[in-house]
C-alpha cells in the first residue's frame, strides 16, 4: 500500500474515531481502555483470519501483521483464553478517585457516606484524594472533569460533594452499549465485506443521503419526517424478516440459519463469531 492511500485511510479513521472518542469519554472509557481493546481486536482477528491450511496464525506471523512484540501477542492471547480479554489493568483516574473517595476511611463521614471535601486546606481535602489516588491528574482539572459529569457538587465556596459513585450515568452505558452492537458493529461487517469483495454480486449495499444546503430552521421538520420514515423502513424490514422466519418453525437444524440485518445498509454474519443475535 502507498504511503499515500495509507494517509487517506487513516484521515478517514480519524474522522470515523472523533464521534466514537466523543461517546467513550461521556462513558469514562478513555484511552489506555481504548488501546488495550483494540489490541486484542488485532490479535484476534489476525489469529483467526490469517492462518494457513485452516490452522490459526502463530505468534510471529501475528506479531508481523499488527505491529506488537511477540510477548505482547502472546500476553493478549492468554488473557483471551481466560476470558480477560475486557479487563485493563488500571481503571481511568476519574474513576479511580470517586471510588475511593466512597471507599477509603479518611474521607469517609461517620455514616459510611463520602464527606463534603474542601478542594484545598485542613485534613484530607479533595486535592489530598486527588493527589493520592488521581496519578498525576492536578486537583483543578480533576474538579473540572468530575463536575462536568455531574459526579460531584459544589455545595458551597470551596466545599466538594460526590454526587455518584460512577462516571457516567446508567443510560449512557446502555445507548454506547447498543450503539456498538447493534449499529456500529454491523456497519463495520460491511465495510469489512467490501474490502475484500471480489465483484459486485459479494458486495453488500451500505447508502447514505446527505445534504450541506438546507435552512437551519427546516431541520427539525426534516429529522422529524426523516425519522418517521426510517422506523416505518425498519418495521417493514422486519415484518419481512418474520414472514421468512415463519417459513421453516418446523426446520430444528440450526446450521441452516444465518443472522442478516439491514440498517441503511446489508450485513450477515459468520456463525463462528456471532454477537447480533446472541445478545440477550
Amino acid at each position: 500500500m502507498s504511503e499515500t492511500i495509507q494517509r487517506h485511510i487513516l484521515s478517514a479513521l480519524l474522522v470515523a474515531l472523533r464521534p466514537l472518542a466523543r461517546a467513550l469519554l461521556r462513558a469514562g472509557i478513555g484511552h489506555r481502555e481504548f488501546n488495550e481493546i483494540s489490541k486484542s481486536a488485532y490479535v484476534d482477528v489476525a489469529t483467526k483470519d490469517f492462518g494457513l491450511r485452516g490452522r490459526p496464525t502463530n505468534v510471529s506471523r501475528v506479531a508481523v501483521m499488527t505491529g506488537l512484540t511477540r510477548k505482547e501477542v502472546r500476553r493478549l492471547r492468554n488473557k483471551r483464553e481466560a476470558g480477560k480479554e475486557t479487563e485493563v489493568g488500571r481503571t481511568a483516574p476519574m474513576g479511580v478517585v470517586l471510588h475511593r473517595w466512597y471507599t477509603e476511611s479518611e474521607f469517609l463521614a461517620d455514616d459510611g457516606q463520602p464527606r463534603d471535601l474542601r478542594f484545598e486546606g485542613g485534613e484530607n481535602s479533595f486535592s489530598d484524594l486527588v493527589r493520592k489516588f488521581g496519578g498525576d491528574i492536578p486537583p483543578g482539572a480533576m474538579r473540572t472533569e468530575l463536575k462536568r459529569i455531574n459526579a460531584i457538587s459544589e455545595v458551597s465556596d470551596g466545599i466538594l460533594r460526590a454526587v455518584k459513585r460512577n462516571v457516567s450515568r446508567q443510560e449512557v452505558h446502555e445507548r454506547l452499549i447498543d450503539g456498538l452492537s447493534i449499529v456500529i458493529y454491523p456497519a463495520v461487517l460491511a465495510l469489512a465485506n467490501n474490502t475484500d469483495a471480489e465483484g459486485p454480486e459479494s458486495t453488500w449495499i451500505m447508502r447514505t443521503a446527505a445534504t450541506s444546503r438546507l435552512r437551519e430552521r427546516d431541520v427539525p421538520r426534516i429529522k422529524r419526517i426523516s425519522s418517521d420514515r426510517l422506523v416505518e423502513f425498519v418495521e417493514s424490514i422486519d415484518d419481512l424478516f418474520a414472514a421468512y422466519e415463519t417459513l421453516h418453525d418446523d426446520d430444528p437444524s440450526e446450521s441452516s440459519k444465518k443472522s442478516v440485518g439491514i440498517g441503511v445498509f446489508y450485513f450477515e454474519e459468520d456463525k463462528a463469531d456471532s454477537h447480533f443475535y446472541n445478545r440477550a
